[in-house]
């Protein structure tokens, strides 16, 4: 007698209440296998890109706006600062290393970054072609950007004025490349990267353009060398800050924010405030999860005892051509794992789609991509809740298949 084709064909016999149960199986394993994906891979990609990043300096705002901004490059800058004062934190005692950073152009959606050959050092980031910039208005790419726009040493662009799309373009500075970077998994594959002296050359020039009937004279007598700004009047949007020691952390944001104009944000402690705002999110739809899937488990207790009812009369056949009392409860159990771990694949597939689905616009907005592909250890569990609903699911119609008079129900059919 085999007990799984028998389960199977009970469970095609009553396809509407089998097909509700898979659903909502299929609907609250997806939801949370999709939530464990996406918050386990959002703190390992913000995590990565911290990478050493103890402090970041900034114009005065929002910290959390300022650390996205800065490091994820998903956000506006709160404004620029002076370059001198940013200089003088990095010279502190208590400071290893500060990487300036200055933004505020793109390139078709791609931010491009002035700044120093310490930031692609920082994410241990290769050359795939070319070279690192070395004059102003030369760029590195990031691997993304070079995929994306079909861009290789040699090739030249013209920038545009703001972070977005649609800007007006820098037409007399063009940018030329002379390198693409291999991937780094991170923020780095989505930036374009050149000297600071590009972004003041370009900007210094707009300024110039604005005010041209007023200093024409004063410009034209101006020596070369004197072309730029004064270090006392360069800016920066910001300085990403490591430091020698922890002491550094208990010291520095302090003093920055005290004593100075400007703003400094500690990456991690904006990250765990960040999660633990959308942890409350993700644990309502947790527990919105979780309801369905016993809705379900309930659903497939009904739809269990009702086939137990109509199916007395087999039962009773069965055990009178030999079959045991627990080959009668394993039918009934099998009928619910089987529910069970069909409505689990079919969650998982749901929350890969999902995933897929996502890729691609978490990857523009947010600069990291979802390879949710991976079973992930938390799935193990949510298996086993999955099917210990199962089991209580079929444990009293089970109870009742153990306990069936044979002589009765086969007198009454």
């Amino acid at each position: 007698m085999n007990i799984f084709k028998l389960s199977l064909k009970n469970i095609i016999a009553s396809p509407l209440s089998a097909t509700l149960s898979l659903i909502l199986l299929t609907v609250g394993t997806g939801i949370i296998s999709l939530l464990l994906h996406v918050n386990k891979l959002a703190r390992e990609q913000m995590e990565n890109n911290i990478n050493g990043i103890d402090m970041v300096v900034g114009a005065k705002g929002s910290p959390l706006q300022l650390i996205l901004s800065a490091v994820y490059h998903i956000d506006m800058p709160t404004g620029n600062i002076s370059l001198a004062e940013a200089e003088k934190i990095r010279q502190h005692r208590l400071v290893a290393s500060g990487i300036p950073l200055s933004y505020g152009d793109s390139h078709e959606g791609y931010r491009i970054v002035g700044t120093t050959h310490e930031y692609p050092e920082k994410y241990n980031a290769k050359l795939a072609r070319g070279t690192l910039w070395k004059n102003p208005f030369e760029v590195t790419v990031g691997a993304v950007v070079a995929s994306k726009l079909q861009l290789k040493p040699g090739d030249t662009f013209t920038g545009t004025h703001g972070l977005g799309e649609g800007g007006e373009y820098h037409q007399d500075h063009p940018y030329l490349v002379v390198g693409v970077f291999d991937h780094t998994h991170s923020v780095m594959d989505h930036l374009i990267l050149t000297s600071l002296e590009s972004v003041w050359d370009v900007h210094h020039d707009g300024d110039n353009e604005l005010h041209h009937d007023h200093d024409d004279e004063a410009s034209h007598s101006q020596h070369p060398d004197e072309h730029h700004e004064s270090m006392s009047d360069r800016e920066i949007t910001a300085m990403l800050v490591t430091f020698r020691s922890p002491l550094g952390l208990v010291q520095l944001p302090r003093l920055v924010n005290e004593r100075t104009s400007m703003q400094a944000s500690v990456p991690t402690y904006e990250l765990n405030r960040l999660f633990g705002l959308m942890g409350i999110g993700i644990d309502t739809l947790n527990v919105i999860a979780m309801s369905i899937i016993a809705i379900s488990g309930l659903s497939m207790f009904v739809s269990l005892w009702n086939t137990l009812k109509n199916r007395k009369y087999e039962m009773a056949l069965m055990r009178a051509y030999g079959a045991s009392r627990w080959q009668v409860v394993w039918l009934v159990v099998q009928e619910a794992l089987l529910l069970t771990g069909l409505g689990f694949l079919c969650g998982l597939l749901i929350s890969r789609t999902g995933l897929w689905l996502l890729s691609s616009t978490v990857e523009n907005s947010y600069h990291f991509k979802l390879p949710g592909w991976k079973f992930l250890p938390e799935e193990w569990v949510l298996l086993f809740i999955s099917c210990a609903i199962g089991l209580i699911a079929a444990l009293i119609p089970a109870i009742q298949a153990f306990h069936i008079n044979i002589s009765k129900t086969l007198a009454d059919a």
